[in-house]
């Protein structure tokens, strides 16, 4: 009888070890979130319009009680990698084609929570005052890297000058073009190059960014520009854990606030859009 009391007492200690150590590893797990603080948050930027965007956005939050610590960054990778190691609170400054392939890329979980503005991609003509005027068979120059020549063919269906084929994703080509209106000759270019060549092609689809820098006026010199439904729209991102914590709440708020609007519509005037 002592022998079969003393199975059961060591087979209830295993038992109340196991929970402990169940507990334990739950505990441990859960402290393997970064905390955020509900006063001050680090926020992570990328230079120019990012930063400038963003610098607004803090004073507005401050005055409703949130300190925000702007980092800014010069490259599109360490924003990210610092926000999943925890150095971030938050980040802002890309869009959710380019957060997706940075999580599967990384194994990250990195989620979007709230949108911020669009550097809209542009169709410019020296030519033609609008692609309604532009005849059937015009050349278009189209970039030739994957992701911002899917991004101009989406711009022209989305206006209803081509129709891509079913299931067409943010890679698409022109070899996915299934109609198009007005038999467009797509000749492929250097998007840093487009606006140079712009007088040798009668349309052509121009990042803002190049186009700016070719002293393009995005908002006065397109014949058509990428509309805010776009997925290239920016996003605010954070730890999947933190996105339903008070201070990103609060943080999405004050950036997404006519004082911050008003500041884009001002400084920007129609190259950058507010996208919520």
């Amino acid at each position: 009888m002592k022998k079969k009391n003393k199975i059961l007492l060591g087979l209830a200690s295993l038992t109340l070890v196991a929970a402990l150590v169940g507990c334990g590893t739950k505990e441990d797990k859960g402290s393997q979130g970064k905390a955020i603080n509900e006063n001050k948050i680090v926020v992570g930027v990328t230079s120019g319009p990012h930063e400038q965007i963003a610098e607004v956005a803090a004073k507005v939050a401050k005055e409703n009680g949130l300190e925000v610590e702007l980092k800014t960054f010069s490259d599109y990778v360490l924003p990210n990698t610092s926000l999943a190691e925890g150095d971030l609170d938050v980040n802002s400054y890309q869009h959710k084609p380019f957060l997706d392939a940075f999580n599967k890329d990384h194994k990250t979980d990195l989620v979007p929570v709230g949108k911020t503005i669009l550097t809209p991609m542009g169709i410019y003509s020296e030519k033609y005052k609008s692609l309604d005027e532009v005849p059937d068979g015009a050349t278009f120059g189209l970039p030739n890297d994957p992701t911002n020549g899917a991004r101009a063919l989406f711009v022209l269906q989305e206006a209803g000058f081509i129709k891509l084929k079913e299931g067409a994703d943010l890679t698409a080509s022109i070899r996915d073009v299934e109609e198009n209106k007005k038999n467009f000759k797509f000749i492929e270019l250097e998007a840093a190059q487009i606006p140079k060549q712009l007088s040798e092609v009668d349309v052509a689809a121009i990042n803002t960014n190049f186009a700016l820098d070719a002293g393009i006026d995005p908002k006065k010199d397109s014949i058509l520009l990428e509309s805010t439904n776009s997925p290239y729209v920016n996003y605010i991102a954070v730890r999947a854990e933190n996105e339903d914590d008070p201070a990103i709440k609060k943080f999405v708020k004050a950036y997404q606030s006519d004082e911050v609007r008003k500041f884009i519509e001002e400084e920007f005037k129609g190259s950058i859009i507010p996208s919520w």
